[in-house]
């Protein structure tokens, strides 16, 4: 008689019943599941982030990094503290003035990106089932670390103007009367990814007030907030709260990604857990990184370079809403964004961004689908495009290749009706097309 294999044998991964739980909540994002086919030259890729570091000036950080190596190589490639270099942490105070921010550098943190201070925030606060609340659309590695933490994510509404203050006193109640516990609000209210849009003013001190009165911490994600194009920074949300917000920084978008150096401004008893977070997770964050950050900070006008990175991006985002008013169907929609990398685009009716994807790609363009930006769902008819890497001449390409495949599908639409159903309405009223000013 012939023995019955074993049933892990058959599996796929035979280790499937010895992870944890929380490991059915880590998924690879949408966006990094393009990087295979939008890498490719042939293909204009709208979808990445990528920030353009073409303007750097590549002698002068050469320069600082062999004065580094050769003067304190010693102490640059050597183990170094959980809680960041002193004399960055000085450093870091002093980019976050320029946004109304008055911090001592013993409460930052320095984090590898600013993507590792959100998981180290979720980390010390969210235990499985609690509640975090995002707005609608949300960043997708923030979404991707609440649901590797198994924490709930609850959307809020956004406009034109950023989160609706009223949306999310509905939300606060809603979850309070479900019994569940808030645990903070994660909100990215300067040049919005994915949305581009920005918070208003007036709805900043309403946006604190709420969540001060209810006991909700605020998670300020900050990495774009030096790029505005037309504009001085805006005055931060932890500027005017010291004790309930966590303010998140990054390098990677105002010098250089590959030196993954963020940070965290944290209330100092949270700034005691996140270093002991730090610690545990990779002893300390990257020294040598550090350090060639903080040389450049310190011998290079980096205000200046964040200007010309400014005109950059202003340069390729006229380029790319003049490519959409030129070249999309008139159903489309979009904002225009004041700062950062990001458009909004809103199909027309009953055209399923993801859906349309595969024959965008054999198109030769790439974008991020509206979906991958929440955690229910929803986004179904919009997407995400990004300006900040191509050229303009490659942007303008790109949206009348996608415009091409959009024509195509909306003459199929009609040609066979039965179009998918309308996602997105419902609890999220206008966030497909959070701002749809077209001037």
């Amino acid at each position: 008689m012939e023995s019955t294999p074993a049933r892990s044998q058959s599996r796929l991964d035979s280790y499937v019943d010895r992870y944890a739980a929380r490991t059915a909540g880590m998924t690879a994002s949408e966006i990094r599941a393009l990087f295979a086919v939008a890498s490719r030259p042939e293909v204009v890729s709208l979808a990445g982030g990528m920030p353009n570091i073409s303007g750097l000036p590549l002698d002068v950080v050469s320069s600082a990094i062999g004065d580094l190596v050769t003067q304190q190589g010693p102490v640059a490639m050597q183990y170094g503290s959980g809680q960041g270099v002193p004399e960055l942490r000085e450093q870091i105070t002093d980019v976050m003035r320029l946004e109304g921010i008055e911090a001592h550098p013993d409460d930052v943190v320095v984090t590898v990106g600013s993507q590792q201070a959100v998981d180290l925030v979720t980390r010390i606060f969210c235990d499985p089932g609690d509640v975090v609340l995002c707005e609608a659309p949300s960043y997708v590695g923030a979404l991707g670390v609440f649901k590797a933490y198994q924490a709930d994510v609850v959307h809020v509404e956004m406009d034109a103007h950023g989160l609706v203050p009223e949306a999310l006193e509905q939300a606060i109640a809603s979850v309070q009367a479900s019994g569940r516990r808030i645990k903070f609000l994660y909100t990215i209210p300067n040049f919005h990814n994915p949305a581009g849009i920005t918070l208003s003013a007036e709805r900043r001190p309403r946006i604190l007030d709420i969540c001060r009165r209810e006991g909700v911490l605020v998670l300020e994600d900050n990495p774009y907030g030096l790029l505005g194009f037309d504009q001085e920074p805006m005055r931060a949300l932890r500027a005017d709260e010291a004790e309930g917000v966590i303010y998140l920084g990054s390098f990677s978008k105002t010098f250089a990604p590959g030196f993954r150096v963020g940070w965290a401004l944290a209330p100092h008893p949270v700034r005691e857990k996140l270093v002991l977070a730090q610690e545990s997770a990779t002893l300390c964050p990257p020294q040598f990184s550090q350090m060639a950050v903080s040389a450049y900070l310190a011998n290079h006008d980096w205000q200046g370079q964040i200007k010309q990175f400014r005109e950059m991006y202003r340069e390729r985002r006229d380029a790319m809403v003049s490519a959409l008013e030129d070249l999309m169907p008139a159903a489309c929609q979009w904002n225009v964004p004041d700062g950062g990398f990001y458009v909004w685009l809103t199909l027309p009716p009953g055209i399923d961004a993801k859906s349309m994807l595969p024959r965008a790609v054999t198109a030769r363009v790439a974008y991020v689908p509206g979906t991958a930006f929440f955690a229910d769902g929803y986004g179904s008819s919009s997407m995400r495009l990004s300006f900040c890497y191509p050229t303009p001449e490659r942007i303008r390409e790109g949206v009348r290749r996608l415009a091409g495949v959009l024509e195509a599908e909306m003459e199929l639409r009609a040609t066979f009706g039965a179009a998918a159903p309308e996602r997105g309405i419902g609890p999220y009223q206008g966030y497909d097309a959070p701002g749809t000013d077209l001037s």
